[in-house]
């Protein structure tokens, strides 16, 4: 059986590698109509996604396609959001078939739990499960949700003056990657199930952070507090200016207040122009920064889509999400195979680690979805 089973699921993964490299080609290389079809981009960069990294026996996603298999915990969380981009938008089970695997294989790798020292790891797995339960309606990834959530809280003390702290006994150290994640994950909760805890909980992550790590004139979301010496890292990153602008979206959406749509866009503002090359969002480099980017592009597409937000922003929005995908594509990917590095306007060659490619993925799904809705 397990034999039969290992044939069937390789001539599956090579049927689907074939159609992963005809979409590739496809996708712009119609001399009639130069532009991308970003459904066939999309598609391709998320099934390379499966066929290159996706680690069949341990069922998590390897660190590289070139022969690293070790174990990372966090970016397995925005692979499987990835994996339900894909679902959401062509309903193909093909996707939905690897939700239970992952579920089983990363609580297994990560030592049978989903509990862990970093709190802002928890919280990325906790949103991407909550997805899951959202596109499949499972019990069991609204029970490990909201079991992961009660870890995460603990995580909360008053040093810095409040704020969920980064890793356990590291209690000084209140970074925006482990209160921005935690946000949206309250806010999302109260918001499917209706528990009032949890909105208050979303509020004072989100004043904490705005009080403590936002700078209010520019947009900046600087990276962490030390408690013990006052001293805030002044480091800024995409990915903080992501999630601030997903809690600023979370809370906009429970509160229809103009004030937290405007938090989220004096954020996106600064990313957009500063945090760039040429108009291109910055390498962050490879390992956990490869994934930088691609967090920023999820929450930054979810405020392109508020109906509030001013069209002129809108537009201005889609734009530089058209042209960092066009760029990415026509000059940063790797292709037929269809991976992607950490300079978008630079292709990898045949070897990449996840965390890169998972930003691509996110990149190209977001232009497929927007694209599909009729916006870009």
């Amino acid at each position: 059986m397990k034999k039969t089973f290992s044939l069937l699921l390789s001539a599956s993964l090579l049927f689907t590698s074939f159609s992963c490299q005809k979409e590739a080609d496809q996708a712009n290389n119609n001399s009639d109509n130069p532009q991308i079809d970003w459904t066939l981009a999309a598609n391709s960069s998320s099934r390379a996604l499966i066929n290159q990294f996706w680690n069949v026996n341990g069922k998590y996603f390897n660190t590289n396609n070139s022969g690293d298999n070790s174990f990372q915990y966090w970016p397995q969380a925005h692979a499987l959001d990835v994996l339900i981009d894909a679902y959401e938008r062509t309903n193909d089970q093909t996707y939905r078939n690897y939700f239970d695997q992952w579920f089983e294989g990363v609580k297994i790798k990560n030592g049978n739990t989903f509990q862990n020292d970093y709190y802002d790891d928890m919280e990325w797995n906790a949103l991407a499960i909550l997805r899951a339960y959202d596109a499949t309606k499972d019990e069991k990834f609204k029970n490990a949700a909201l079991q992961i959530w009660e870890y995460i809280k603990v995580g909360w003390n008053d040093n810095a003056g409040g704020g969920i702290t980064w890793k356990k006994g590291m209690e000084y150290s209140k970074n925006a990657c482990s209160n921005g994640p935690a946000c949206i994950l309250a806010a999302r909760l109260y918001q499917k199930f209706g528990d009032e805890s949890n909105k208050e909980w979303a509020l004072k992550i989100y004043n904490w952070e705005k009080s403590t790590l936002f700078n209010a004139n520019n947009g900046i979301v600087y990276d962490n507090i030390n408690s013990e010496t006052g001293k805030i890292q002044e480091w800024i990153f995409t990915y903080n200016e992501g999630t601030f602008i997903g809690s600023a979206v979370e809370l906009f959406k429970i509160f229809n207040e103009r004030a937290y749509l405007n938090d989220a866009v004096l954020a996106a503002d600064y990313t957009i122009s500063t945090l760039v090359d040429n108009s291109i969002l910055k390498s962050e480099g490879t390992g956990d920064g490869g994934l930088f980017k691609g967090i920023f592009i999820r929450y930054f597409t979810q405020l392109i889509q508020q109906n509030r937000l001013d069209p002129t922003a809108k537009k201005r929005y889609l734009q530089f999400i058209k042209h960092n995908a066009e760029t990415l594509w026509n000059e940063g990917t790797y292709k037929p195979s269809t991976l992607f590095g950490p300079n978008w306007r630079v292709s990898p060659g045949p070897t990449t680690g996840l965390t890169e490619q998972l930003s691509g993925c996110m990149l190209m799904e977001a232009a497929a979805m927007l694209n599909n809705k009729g916006l870009l």
